[in-house]
């Protein structure tokens, strides 16, 4: 793994689990700066216990996890979740009985004393999602499922993170509400955000991200740049997704 100054996230030798059984296994990968990274892999390969580990949810047994070339490892989810890395959660986990803007402005919380910041990275939000701001006023849990995925992801962007991590973004979404969510994660790369996108859905993450990782039974098995990965590419990553 080559690693550059200018990595937004780069994780080695990471294993960890839960009570005395490690999930994943000497993990090492990086994401660039304003790169889009997807990590792929069955249900019960470990991908979304490597972004708890990276939240700070899960204390991990050994290992490396760099955020913009700063040692999070150790640190508290609150540290963490201040502007260093910020997630979507798989099931999205709206607070309910609260609107869309309630929501929205909860992700950016620590930035409240900050008026004009909090108001541009709201503006930003409407902007790359212009159903959100038409419903601003609505309760978020009762809009249609790719709308509050539009919220979830919004919220996260509240927090102005370094790194962005999104769980299964697409799960239990509609066709349609996959391509709007694909759109939407692209623009988010070309404004050269940084995101690490969990995912099983390979054409997705093809659409969106710069490079992949395979991840199978805790352990990285696979990568490659998404432009390179061609139909035999395709068909090996569909045989590790089972």
């Amino acid at each position: 793994m080559m690693e550059t100054r200018n990595d937004a996230l780069v994780v080695t030798g990471l294993s960890g689990g839960y009570d005395r059984f490690d999930v994943i296994h000497d993990i090492a990968f990086r994401v660039g700066a304003g790169e889009a990274v997807a990590l792929l892999g069955p249900n019960g390969a470990g991908k979304t216990t490597v972004l708890r580990a990276i939240m700070g949810l899960l204390k991990h047994r050994r290992g490396s996890i760099r955020i913009n070339s700063a040692e999070v490892a150790e640190l508290p989810v609150r540290r963490i979740s201040r502007g260093l890395a910020g997630l979507v959660p798989e099931g999205r986990r709206l607070f309910a009985g609260q609107s869309v803007e309630d929501n929205l402005r909860l992700g950016g919380i620590h930035l409240r004393r900050d008026r004009e910041r909090t108001e541009t990275l709201l503006q930003s939000v409407f902007d790359l999602f212009p159903a959100v701001e038409r419903h601003r006023a609505r309760e978020a849990t009762a809009l249609s499922g790719g709308e509050q995925q539009m919220v979830a992801i919004g919220r996260m962007m509240m927090s102005d993170p370094a790194l962005m991590l999104l769980d299964e973004p697409s799960l239990g979404l509609a066709p349609l509400a996959i391509q709007d969510l694909t759109v939407a994660l692209q623009r988010l790369r070309d404004r050269d955000h940084s995101i690490l996108l969990v995912e099983q859905r390979v054409d997705m993450a093809l659409e969106v991200c710069d490079r992949v990782y395979v991840l199978s039974e805790g352990r990285i098995v696979d990568e490659g740049r998404a432009a390179d990965i061609g139909a035999e590419g395709r068909a090996l990553i569909d045989a590790y997704l089972g």
